[in-house]
């Protein structure tokens, strides 16, 4: 096939695409309150961060180029076409309506709107910039061609001019130094609880089902066959590059922070108030503006990949009525509530994480697995169980002494089980037994 040159121009645009897409509120808040919670021990904490907060996503990325996916259902089916759809359909709705899109209108309102109004306006106004924040996404992704358009080319460079205007603030003046006292979490092993925190961001998750919009936009500039795994390969790269280097400074921006103020309960009121020591009250709409625009690009990405993969699976629903799906979904879950979103996705990613993973990983070595069905079927069969204990460790259930009673025997026999990585040793002890059934039979990969 012949080879199409990548420009830097076509370079640089499906890089912002792809940072744009994932790159939300979470990726900009959780990393300043690991500033603030990690202290003087912030650099190994930022390591553990990056693994999973940029490492995890670029990895995601890859497995989609080099399996050659379309989209999160190619990447599960080897384990059966059933597989496939139910993994599309739970990713999907999780990041999506039920979840992730839902957090994106309650985050901008709770960091960028709420602070302007009085608490007996809220609930009213919450409705009213639900209504017109899905209803904007909705008009801009109807025709698929213009997510490249609004996301890659006007938003994304608005949003992050504004990001760097507050960094380099920040640097210009500093709240403090970097030799700020430690939270208890960050006291032992402040990398491997970088580690945990990085999966905050989800983005390990939502990159699976990103990607295929990231696959259309890239067809769209004129490139076929092989040459889109290694646009998507380069461009990826870049992308992290870029989100590492924001959550670097991001990071030090709340460390530094400690020197003039407490730690914040969250990452969004640490920003906010950040933002609002340098600006004043016009810090207050400033934040609005940010975050307003990092969770709506998040949000663009997510109706167009929702409804794209699923009228892929399901073709006698349109795409069309799939993004009216996540777009009303959405809006009705929004109004639950920021708190409630964030406690019932709990165990849900709990459940899913393990899955997700394990296909990233698997996806990563398609060189040697060759999308083995046996391979992929050992693997996910071995996770099944630690992803089942995991969310429901994460669930309201484990309060309850049946379950506290499972949980604690899971977290105390499985090694590291009590971190929340249970599934790694028996995903190894799958692939294991699968090489070992493929060496007695002399089988080859992929067949």
């Amino acid at each position: 096939m012949e080879k199409q040159k990548l420009s830097t121009k076509q370079l640089l645009l499906v890089a912002s695409l792809i940072f744009g897409m994932f790159f939300g509120a979470g990726n900009l808040i959780f990393p300043v309150q690991l500033g603030q919670l990690s202290g003087h021990n912030w650099l190994p904490a930022v390591l553990g961060f990056l693994l999973t907060g940029a490492l995890l996503p670029f990895l995601a990325m890859l497995a989609v180029s080099l399996t050659d996916s379309k989209s999160v259902y190619d990447i599960a089916k080897p384990v059966a076409p059933w597989f496939g759809t139910v993994v599309l359909v739970a990713i999907h709705f999780t990041i999506g309506p039920l979840f992730g899109t839902p957090r994106t209108a309650a985050t901008a309102f709770a960091m960028g709107v709420a602070p302007l109004l009085p608490a007996a306006d809220q609930q009213l106004a919450m409705l009213v910039f639900s209504a017109l924040f899905f209803g904007l996404a909705y008009l801009l992704t109807v025709k698929q061609s213009n997510l490249m358009k609004w996301v890659g080319k006007y938003l994304n460079p608005i949003f992050l001019a504004l990001l760097a205007l507050v960094l380099v603030l920040a640097l210009v003046m500093p709240m403090g130094d970097l030799s700020q006292k430690v939270a208890a979490s960050y006291q032992h092993q402040p990398a491997f609880q970088g580690v945990l925190d990085g999966y905050n961001t989800m983005d390990g998750l939502a990159l699976l089902a990103l990607a295929v919009s990231v696959v259309y936009a890239v067809r769209a500039l004129g490139f076929t066959g092989s040459n889109v795994s290694k646009v998507l390969a380069k461009s990826g790269l870049v992308a992290i590059v870029m989100e590492s280097l924001i959550y670097v400074a991001t990071v030090l921006l709340g460390v530094s922070s400690l020197g003039t103020m407490q730690a914040a309960a969250n990452g969004g009121t640490a920003f906010s108030e950040i933002v609002t020591h340098y600006a004043g009250n016009v810090g207050v709409l400033a934040t609005s503006v940010i975050v307003t625009l990092a969770v709506f690009t998040t949000a663009m990405g997510l109706f167009v990949s929702f409804a794209q993969d699923l009228h892929r699976v399901f073709p006698k629903v349109s795409y069309l009525w799939w993004l009216r799906v996540i777009a009303l979904g959405s809006f009705v879950t929004a109004n639950a509530g920021l708190t409630n979103i964030i406690a019932w996705s709990a165990p849900v990613l709990m459940l899913l994480y393990p899955f997700a993973l394990a296909l990233t990983l698997l996806g990563v070595a398609n060189k040697w697995v060759k999308q083995d069905a046996l391979m992929y079927r050992w693997v996910m069969a071995a996770v099944t169980v630690p992803a089942f204990l995991d969310a429901l460790a994460a669930s309201p259930l484990a309060s309850q002494a049946w379950a506290a009673n499972v949980v604690k025997g899971y977290t105390s026999h499985l090694p590291l089980a009590a971190e929340g990585f249970g599934w790694v040793l028996p995903a190894l002890v799958g692939l294991v037994l699968a090489l070992l059934w493929k060496f007695l039979k002399k089988e080859e990969f992929g067949k």
